[in-house]
């Protein structure tokens, strides 16, 4: 199902369920109801806990997108790191240098090609991009420098090495969802809980007022799909691109 019409169906379920309340409470309250008699108090608790739960929305909001710009960071450096071991291993002999930038292209085509697909099907990167990355660092390690020029490049590839090294498992660890279940508990309990407090207002039937209703609960249903849409940087909405991979090595396809 596509991502908006999820929201999309999201949004009216909560104003349709919000709408539906209201219009059943209206019918089922007692005649001498006065819906401008609201207590103070509950004016006063109703403000708090929607101000407290802006509060937690946007920290949400906040914790997914910087993860999702962490994921795609990852992803640069990565990148970035094969790039230059393809570029330094210029000065060494020409079948070091060709076996090195084949094992490069073929870790990038399987990770552009097969394990994205898998990041993004399973939140895992998978072991053959593993085995892959280590016959790079297999090639990268075991040459031995034969003059002075090459051991001067010899150390910076192997410090690239490490730094893709790092990148891959940073982007393993960013592959899967961030939020853990109890922020989940908190954030849909929340929300259950705000929208309750309208109820407690004793909103009347008016257009206005279930307007009004309508347009907040769906303005928290809208807000909770997008920390879950954020939330898996590399399956859901506004993804990690590989776009990075694809620039810097053009020969591969994406």
């Amino acid at each position: 199902m596509p991502e908006w019409l999820v929201l999309t169906l999201a949004m009216l379920a909560a104003c349709v369920v919000v709408v539906l309340i209201t219009l059943v409470r209206h019918r089922t309250a007692p005649l001498d109801e006065d819906p401008s008699e609201t207590p103070d108090v509950i004016e006063y608790m109703t403000m708090w806990i929607g101000v407290v739960y802006a509060i937690v929305l946007g920290l949400a909001i906040a914790g997914v997108w910087e993860a999702r710009s962490a994921a795609q960071d990852h992803v640069q450096a990565e990148a970035q790191a094969l790039h230059e071991i393809s570029e330094r291993v210029r000065v060494y002999p020409a079948d070091v240098r060709d076996r090195i930038r084949g094992d490069v292209n073929a870790y990038v085509g399987h990770v552009v090609n097969t394990e994205w697909k898998a990041m993004a099907d399973t939140g895992q990167v998978t072991d053959r991009g593993a085995e892959l990355l280590g016959q790079v660092r297999v090639d990268v390690t075991d040459y031995e420098p034969k003059t002075d020029f090459e051991a001067q490049a010899y150390q910076p590839v192997l410090d690239q090495m490490a730094a893709a090294d790092q990148a891959r498992n940073a982007r393993a660890d960013s592959a899967a969802p961030t939020m853990p279940g109890v922020v989940w508990f908190g954030l849909i309990g929340g929300g259950v809980v705000t929208i309750g407090m309208i109820f407690a207002l004793q909103i009347r039937r008016t257009p206005r007022e279930l307007i009004l209703a309508g347009l907040f609960s769906a303005l928290i249903a809208f807000l909770l799909f997008l920390i879950w849409d954020f939330d898996a940087p590399y399956s859901r909405g506004v993804t990690a691109s590989a776009d990075p991979f694809l620039s810097l090595f053009p020969d591969i396809k994406g």
